[in-house]
């Protein structure tokens, strides 16, 4: 008991001396002795970790993948039907509008014609009323001219004789001016 009373530090030289005769040292994890223990315990661990991952952890992880995954494919499936039904709606649309722009060409095209047909009956119409002022016109202007005519036979005639009388101081009556004047148009 003696060999109790020894100081601290010279006791724990004495102790890792003895463990170094014992079993000769470093850790027990590396000495042959304790392995198969070592390997119980291992395979005990493994089984139970094993169990425990295969039967609680595995399945909820699959689960979630599998939610996922499907909520993946609704998600593209979804996109893929409203993409579809976009280019349906973009296909409807551009179908109105060019139903529209037809609509408005032949719009336009019907405007046109009856402006022309509208211009065409109003200059029919203004042809035709100054057809019949020039026919009024021109019917004046005859009546006029013929009027005039006969003044121009009356004037002749009288300046005829004011013209025979100053030259010859004769008097001539003026049927037989008309009389001369007859006979010289023929």
């Amino acid at each position: 008991m003696a060999a109790d009373t020894h100081t601290p530090a010279a006791g724990s030289a004495d102790a890792s001396t003895e463990v170094a005769h014992e079993g000769g040292g470093g850790l027990p994890q590396f000495q042959f002795q304790h392995w198969g223990g070592q390997i119980v315990w291992l395979l005990l661990i493994f089984a139970v970790l094993y169990t425990v991952i295969g039967r609680v952890f595995v399945p909820r992880i699959r689960r979630i993948l599998d939610t996922r995954a499907e909520t993946i494919a609704t998600a593209v499936s979804e996109a893929r039907r409203v993409q579809d039904e976009a280019e349906v709606q973009a296909k409807a649309a551009q179908a109105e509008v060019q139903d529209a722009r037809t609509s408005a060409r032949q719009l336009a095209a019907d405007a046109k014609t009856k402006a022309n047909a509208e211009a065409a009956r109003r200059q029919a119409e203004e042809d035709a009323r100054l057809q019949t002022e020039m026919t009024a016109a021109e019917a004046r202007i005859r009546s006029l001219r013929d009027k005039a005519m006969t003044n121009v036979e009356t004037i002749a005639s009288e300046t005829a004789q004011a013209m025979i009388e100053k030259l010859t101081g004769d008097k001539v009556s003026s049927k037989d001016i008309q009389g001369a004047l007859a006979k010289g148009a023929a």
